[in-house]
């Protein structure tokens, strides 16, 4: 099966290796690219929330980062529990979904009152710090990535969309998925773009796609990338 990865690196070509591995011809083409961004964490916090794994490598060269250590750490979902782990937190919650499952754990977690400190890229999906004021938990978001979206395909991708030698599409984010639909719009491939199966992470990841006209969606049963490659691998 001949697939097309937009993931941003270096997580792009961690996925391209395991298609691969199972047999499929992989184009790796990052729609976006992840740049850090300088942010102050001091402060007193009583835990702190992930929802990527982008935001902990972010953090790598903080100055905070050994006092944040102490704090309990609030995982959007097991691979970003498990990157905190590496990163040396002690106490590390998976909430095993997406954004507003993690909000939900956190409220069975935390007294009002509360301070978290959120560690959030600029283009964020849900609303944690809102879901969490809810419940009187003080949420400070603090914003240490940015993801940059490509203005064009590189010519490869743009080639082999245009003769249908891609099968397949695979889309790991809302934003990954439209800047997609922007890069084929100036290639005036759209037609061409829609063609494929497109795999989405989730729901809202497949509704650019879908509002745009791609007949073939699909999407994971769990926001993982597990479960987006058995839509493909089975």
């Amino acid at each position: 099966m001949h697939l097309l990865v937009t993931r941003p690196e270096p997580d792009g070509e961690r996925t391209a290796a395991k298609l691969r591995a199972r047999g499929c011809e992989v184009m790796l083409a990052p729609l976006l690219r992840i740049e850090n961004i300088a942010a102050d964490l001091g402060g007193e916090w009583h835990a702190v929330a992930v929802t990527g794994v982008n935001a902990l490598r972010a953090i790598a060269d903080n100055p905070a980062l050994k006092t944040l250590l102490a704090s309990p750490a609030y995982a959007v979902g097991g691979r970003t529990a498990d990157a905190a782990l590496a990163q040396g937190f002690e106490n590390v919650i998976s909430a095993g979904g997406d954004v507003s499952d993690l909000a939900r754990v956190m409220k069975t977690h935390l007294r009002a009152g509360a301070r978290v400190l959120y560690l959030a890229g600029d283009d964020r999906s849900g609303d944690l710090a809102g879901d969490l004021a809810a419940a009187g938990v003080d949420v400070t978001t603090r914003v240490v990535y940015r993801a940059v979206a490509l203005a064009t395909f590189p010519s490869d991708v743009g080639e082999a969309l245009t003769v249908g030698w891609l099968e397949g599409v695979l889309h790991f984010s809302r934003r990954s998925a439209a800047t997609y639909l922007d890069c084929a719009a100036v290639a005036g491939i759209t037609e061409s773009a829609l063609a494929p199966v497109h795999y989405c992470l989730s729901q809202q990841v497949a509704q650019p796609l879908e509002a745009a006209g791609a007949r073939a969606v699909r999407v994971a049963t769990a926001p993982n990338e597990a479960a987006l490659i058995g839509l493909i691998i089975g």
